[in-house]
């Protein structure tokens, strides 16, 4: 009999794009920090917006897992709208700081701000999130 795949976590692609937790004590809020690495960016050397796209987008799903406190839950993206407000340089320091705003028994409300290492707004985002209990 096929089993599910245990959850990971971090999962891969947090891993792969260098992205980091340091906050999550909060029911509904975490906090998130990435560099905006060579290897990401685009050719004149700005960070390409998928992987912004891709950074908001875990701290997002897992404000919406930590929301839901003690339910064990999948979260999963519906829609996501991102405004991109500058550019940002490869090697710039990130930090993303997401939150529920609110929560269902079946779908999260969240927004992000992602902010360079001299606390300028670079992008915000908020986003729709599918939620389905864990057994």
């Amino acid at each position: 009999m096929p089993q599910t795949p245990g959850v990971q976590v971090p999962p891969n692609c947090d891993l792969t794009l260098g992205m980091v937790c340091i906050k999550k004590d909060e029911p509904g809020v975490t906090v998130w920090t990435m560099t905006a690495e060579e290897r990401f960016c685009n050719p004149v050397g700005m960070l390409q917006g998928g992987f912004l796209g891709a950074f908001v987008d875990s701290a997002m799903g897992a404000s919406s897992i930590t929301a839901a406190k003690d339910r064990k839950i999948f979260s999963a993206n519906a829609e996501m709208k991102i405004s991109f407000l500058r550019p940002v340089p490869m090697n710039s320091f990130l930090t993303c700081t997401a939150t529920t705003i609110s929560i269902g028994s079946r779908v999260a409300f969240v927004e992000a701000d992602v902010a360079d290492q001299d606390a300028r707004l670079v992008a915000r985002a908020t986003s729709t999130y599918m939620l389905r209990d864990r057994t």
